[in-house]
């Protein structure tokens, strides 16, 4: 099929590149000229595992292109996916205006049929947002569908999960355009759901909100293990083997960020409140995780601090990881933005190491009392205390010893759980996790 993806960002790019190497001819397009070059000239522009060979395959093979035309790239296309960004107000609506200029940009450029896809995540009634704009800036009575296809991408994870997903959602009244979209995807020979648009829309959000539900609640009973003395990786692993409720996205750290569970979360709050349902479940799960990073920086202040006002005043920490998750640099709602700020705010001064985030991660983080450094063992040179933000795999075969040896205070807090507390303790390191009690050479 002849395929174009409106918008080269994560979502956009990781489809464009799937499609076409499932043997469609793919166009991405992108108002950022810049980003087109550099996909152009063979570079990728995020990080994710097997993306950039993807994209580098099926550019030789001649199937994936990159343009900065949307008319270009509609025109020669039968289906045409809206991946643009729908970044949060402050309000926690979204931001649809990017999603706007998309369909002005493609009603523009039909040139015959097309089916329009929204795979950004975006409210409900979007789609028919989407079909009025068309309506009103197409130039004759060219005949067109508009679907909702909701991505459900983890990142890190990108590819395994468009090959592979639990199902796919189609969302539209026309049972053509249904037919088409799981004609494209038939090769992937996974579970279709095909429902009205309304209720497609609804399952993204639904799905992100429920997720992170599960992450709040899972950081609120860590909260009374460490109370009770309680070990909340036992404590996971006894409900998670309930079938009922499973093991995934029950791992108690400091909450959910990225692109998506904060600003999801969000939306489907405002969203239920100007339809008069305030979902209220929602601002528990929202409070809860906002303050996971607050918690856990006062009991670094609690054990190293020496007074106000300043109480890490003369204190050196090494920050392990700042990419808000393993195996991606992507920097939006990461922790490690936080912490640092906090850390700092009370006097302290940081080494940072991430395997992949550095340079994204330094605009966010800044350069006043802050290292960036070359790995985990020069950051922890000199040290006072490490602290685990993001639970890279390097970091779990870390050699405790050596890092040990390389730091002035041997503490480290943990807040992903990579270790067990025996573990760390046999190192003759003291530890402090989330959820369990502290053990090591000094207990508190």
């Amino acid at each position: 099929m002849n395929i174009s993806v409106i918008g080269s960002g994560y979502v956009g790019l990781v489809t464009g590149a799937v499609f076409s190497d499932m043997g469609n001819d793919v166009i991405c397009v992108d108002i950022d000229e810049s980003r087109v070059r550099m996909l152009q000239g063979g570079e990728c522009p995020i990080y994710e595992p097997r993306l950039p060979e993807m994209i580098a395959h099926n550019r030789r093979e001649g199937r994936l292109e990159f343009t900065t035309s949307t008319a270009f790239a509609v025109r020669r296309s039968e289906i045409v996916f809206i991946c643009v960004g729908t970044p949060p107000k402050e309000d926690g609506r979204t931001d649809l205006s990017y999603v706007e200029a998309a369909a002005q940009d493609i009603a523009g450029a039909l040139n015959g049929p097309k089916i329009i896809v929204t795979k950004s995540t975006v409210p409900v009634g979007t789609g028919d947002f989407v079909r009025k704009i068309i309506e009103a800036h197409r130039h004759d009575g060219t005949p067109f569908e508009v679907v909702s296809n909701p991505e459900f991408l983890r990142e890190g994870q990108a590819i395994r999960d468009t090959l592979q997903p639990d199902r796919i959602v189609i969302g539209t009244s026309s049972e053509a355009a249904a037919a088409r979209l799981s004609e494209l995807y038939r090769p992937i020979e996974r579970p279709i759901l095909i429902t009205d648009m309304h209720s497609a829309e609804i399952i993204k959000y639904a799905s992100n909100a429920f997720l992170a539900t599960k992450i709040s609640f899972i950081n609120s009973v860590a909260n009374l293990c460490e109370r009770a003395g309680a070990d909340v990786k036992a404590v996971t692993k006894g409900i998670g083997a309930d079938a009922r409720i499973g093991p995934a996205f029950l791992e108690a750290g400091l909450g959910y960020g990225g692109s998506c569970f904060p600003k999801d979360v969000d939306s489907l709050m405002y969203t239920s409140r100007e339809f008069g349902t305030p979902f209220e479940i929602l601002k528990s799960v929202a409070a809860e995780n906002d303050s996971r990073v607050p918690r856990f920086a006062q009991r670094i202040v609690e054990r190293l601090g020496t007074g106000a006002p300043a109480p890490l005043a003369g204190r050196r920490i090494a920050i392990l990881g700042l990419a808000f998750k393993p195996d991606t640099d992507d920097m939006r709602e990461a922790k490690s933005v936080e912490i640092c700020s906090r850390l700092r705010q009370a006097g302290a001064s940081l080494r940072t190491y991430d395997p992949v985030a550095t340079e994204k991660a330094r605009p966010l983080i800044g350069e006043e009392n802050v290292e960036y450094c070359r790995n985990a063992y020069e950051a922890a040179q000199g040290a006072d205390a490490a602290v685990i933000v993001t639970e890279w795999r390097e970091f779990i075969q870390l050699n405790l010893a050596r890092l040990r040896d390389a730091m002035s205070q041997p503490i480290i807090f943990d807040g992903r759980n990579i270790y067990t507390p025996a573990q760390v303790a046999a190192a003759g390191i003291e530890y402090h996790s989330i959820g369990r009690p502290s053990v090591g050479p000094r207990e508190t």
